[in-house]
Formats: C-alpha cells, sequence, structure tokens
C-alpha cells in the first residue's frame, strides 16, 4: 500500500479516527503520541515516522518489521500492536500504559531493593522467553524500554531494531540503530554480529547489575571507550559495590555477563529458574581463574584492536558520506 507523505502532525489533530492529546516522545525516526480511538474513546498510543523516513525504502521496511513483531506477539510484558484497519498515511497503534520508565526509577532511586531488582529480572525473562520462542530478538533492552506500573508489572516497549531470527537483514547507516546502546548491547554486538537471544540475556544481566549496584558494569568518557571496556574487561564484581548481594545472585551477574556467548545463559527460562532457586547456584571461583569467554590478547595485539575499534566511527562516517553523494 502506498501512503501520501504528510508533514509533522501536533497534538489536537486526528489522524484517520485517532485524536493525537500529546506528544509523549520524539526519535530521530518517529514520533510517539499519546492518543483517544473516537470510536470507543480507547487511549492508545500512536507511532508516527518523520517524512524524511517515509521516503526511504529501508526505513520502512524496518517499521513494518517493528509494526509485523508487535502483532505477533501476546504476552502481558510485551506492549501489544494493534492492527486489522485502513490507514491514511503509514503509522503504528500500539496499548497506552500508564506507569513510568524503569530508567526514571533508576535516576530517582538508584539502587533497589535486591527483592524488587530480582522480581523485574524475572518478569524480563518471562517476557523474553516468549519472544524468543517466537524467533524474536529486541536486540535494545535497556531501562528506556521498560515500563513500570503502579503495580511493579513490567512491560518490554519499542522494537525499533528488533529482528526475526528468519528474516533477511536490513541495513542502514544508523550506528545506534543498528547496534543497540552502548550501554546495553553485548560484546557481540559491538563486533557486528547481528546477535541472537543470548545478546538479550547480557543486555538483562547489565539492567539487572545497574538495578542492584546503582550503576551500569562499565562505564567511559565516550561510547566508544565503553564498548572497548565491554569487549576487554569484565564487569567490577557486584558484591564490592553492595555487600548485601548473595554470592549466589553474584554467580548469576557473571553468568548472564559472559563475552563469549557459548558460556551464557542459553535462554531466559535458564536464568530465571537460577533467580527463582539461588539457594541451588554454585559458586564458582572465579578469583583463582580467568572467567569464561575473557579474552587474553598479547600486547602487540592488544593494541591493534584498539586501534580497529577506534577506526569504527570513522568508517562508519565515511560511508554515510559516501551514501549521501549517491
Amino acid at each position: 500500500m502506498q501512503y501520501a507523505l504528510m508533514t509533522t502532525m501536533e497534538a489536537g489533530d486526528t489522524l484517520d479516527h485517532y485524536r493525537l492529546d500529546a506528544t509523549v516522545a520524539r526519535s530521530g525516526m518517529s514520533t510517539l503520541y499519546k492518543a483517544t480511538d473516537l470510536r470507543d474513546g480507547r487511549q492508545v498510543a500512536i507511532k508516527v515516522p518523520h517524512a524524511e523516513m517515509e521516503a526511504d525504502p529501508v526505513l520502512v521496511e524496518r517499521f513494518r518489521r517493528e509494526q509485523e513483531i508487535g502483532q505477533e506477539l501476546d504476552h502481558p510484558g510485551v506492549v501489544k500492536t494493534f492492527d486489522g484497519e485502513e490507514r491514511s498515511r503509514l503509522y503504528m497503534v500500539v496499548e497506552w500504559v500508564d506507569g513510568r520508565l524503569l530508567r526514571s526509577i533508576l535516576n530517582q532511586e538508584r539502587k533497589l531493593p535486591i527483592e524488587r531488582a530480582v522480581n523485574f529480572a524475572l518478569q524480563i525473562c518471562d517476557a523474553l522467553d516468549t519472544m524468543h520462542k517466537h524467533g524474536v530478538v529486541h536486540r535494545d533492552l535497556k531501562p528506556e524500554n521498560i515500563m513500570v506500573d503502579d503495580e511493579d508489572r513490567i512491560k518490554l516497549i519499542d522494537f525499533g531494531i528488533a529482528m526475526k531470527e528468519d528474516a533477511r537483514r536490513i541495513t542502514f547507516v544508523d550506528m545506534s540503530a543498528t547496534l543497540g546502546t552502548p550501554d546495553y548491547i553485548s560484546p557481540e554486538q559491538v563486533k557486528g554480529q547481528r546477535g541472537d537471544q543470548r545478546s538479550d540475556i547480557y543486555s538483562l544481566g547489565v539492567m539487572l547489575y545497574e538495578m542492584l549496584t546503582g550503576e551500569p558494569p562499565f562505564s567511559g568518557p565516550n561510547p566508544l571507550a565503553v564498548m572497548n571496556e565491554r569487549v576487554l574487561h569484565d564487569p567490577r564484581p557486584a558484591r564490592k559495590l553492595r555487600a548485601e548481594i548473595s554470592a549466589e545472585l553474584e554467580e548469576i551477574l557473571n553468568r548472564a555477563l559472559v563475552r563469549d556467548p557459548r558460556f551464557r545463559y542459553a535462554t531466559a527460562s535458564e536464568m530465571a529458574w537460577e533467580l527463582e532457586h539461588q539457594e541451588q547456584v554454585g559458586v564458582e571461583d572465579r578469583e583463582r581463574r580467568p572467567a569464561l569467554g575473557r579474552l587474553r590478547l598479547p600486547g602487540a595485539r592488544k593494541m591493534l584492536l584498539y586501534v580497529g575499534l577506534a577506526l569504527v566511527p570513522i568508517l562508519i562516517f565515511g560511508l554515510m558520506v559516501l551514501l549521501a553523494r549517491r
């Protein structure tokens, strides 16, 4: 179906049978509105791509894939996407979720009570398990993409760079949109791989670490430095930042944050089981031996790796310039 390109809409405008009540958020590719369905008064959220995005077939395909993924998933921990109607332009209708972003909660409280953090992680595991069984990988799990309602129930939102394992690869020149968010992406995504369900588990491990300790496991002066840390080093032991974290819970974090995905939890249900049965988790002596997946490089090779990673943004910028000239 072909849609006519339209100018940016504002609160108070009507889009088919939806009234746009308020602008919720703007990104580089779309605007999210709180809206009312004039047929029945139901509140919904409407995601409208920017006009320049609608002119790019690759970005339109990405938007449609996000919509298809949302329509396929049916889980209380995943935001619902609605369909089944003719539309005058390209846009997405999803359920309206009252609550706060997990990021807002962390900004306010920093460290969460251990029981609450584990509860959030278990709910996310449950949602991920359903997604992964449908062949869907989120690839951009972060506190900004987790909604929490007044009863501490979570919903995963924003499937903008989600991937179906059996779908062809869609490539476009946008580093953050291709990789995800530097603080939360897995080492394999940093290396340019598509990632799989174990990549989501890594991102969940990062979030759980942050919920428990008040800070992410890796930091640096810029996104490149953060990604370098993730590829080359293990996180600081969580119990050194918060003594009341049990050895078993720290072990679960370590297993989720292993750099080599082969040694990570294979499924979200595996991680959930250990979170629910922490007393049965065996604790490895990581002080005496390198962590699984540890990258050990001679000095010269390590220097070459740093140089190679430093060239990544330069190569991406050059590719953007080349495509712009075409």
